[in-house]
């Protein structure tokens, strides 16, 4: 992705915050995701998925270690995300569970 040269503290304000719209707009297409994602599985241990969780942290390691951004902040962020993820397909497989 490339970025733009700015010529202003506005003008960077402005491009950052369009980049946080779009974050936030992708966090939630994820999300939406998650959801669904909670019928394809049989158990609670199912949808934790330790081994899931595990590929795709190395794999946002890896990623971020190419684009030159912190591996252990992106790693940070992506397990918090994870987690509450997590949270949300626990409770929509239960939710499931009980029709």
């Amino acid at each position: 992705m490339e970025t733009k040269k700015c010529n202003t503290l506005e003008e960077v304000r402005v491009e950052i915050d369009a980049l946080d719209d779009q974050i936030i707009e992708i966090i939630a297409a994820r999300n939406e995701y998650i959801s669904q994602v909670a019928k394809f599985k049989d158990t609670v241990d199912d949808v934790k998925a330790p081994e899931r969780v595990d590929f795709i942290l190395n794999k946002v390691r890896h990623k971020a270690g190419k684009l030159g951004v912190s591996p252990n902040m992106l790693s940070e962020i992506y397990k918090i995300m994870i987690d509450e993820m997590v949270e949300t397909e626990i409770a929509e497989f239960r939710n499931n569970k009980t029709f």
